[in-house]
């Protein structure tokens, strides 16, 4: 493997470890639950499930785990306050 190969491997696995580098300004993920599979995404500020109960309370158990997932990635904004309780 080249030298240039391996010093960018390193690199990679440093970044890994250094999450505050990343900020997610937006993503789609697929969320299996327990009744279905879910459509979940952050866009502009916005989180959005395709879940029943999201469409009634703006919020629901598979964005809040998500963003408990990726809560050091995420801007403040986009983690609600429930997952800190």
């Amino acid at each position: 493997m080249q030298s240039s190969m391996i010093s960018k491997i390193e690199k990679a696995k440093r970044y890994a470890e250094e999450k505050n580098r990343i900020t997610f300004t937006g993503l789609r993920a697929s969320f299996e639950g327990e009744h279905d599979t879910y459509e979940l995404s952050y866009e502009s500020g916005k989180w959005h499930c395709t879940c029943q109960f999201f469409d009634k309370w703006g919020v629901c158990s598979h964005c809040m785990a998500l963003q408990r997932i990726l809560a050091e990635m995420l801007p403040p904004e986009a983690v609600s306050e429930q997952i800190a309780e």
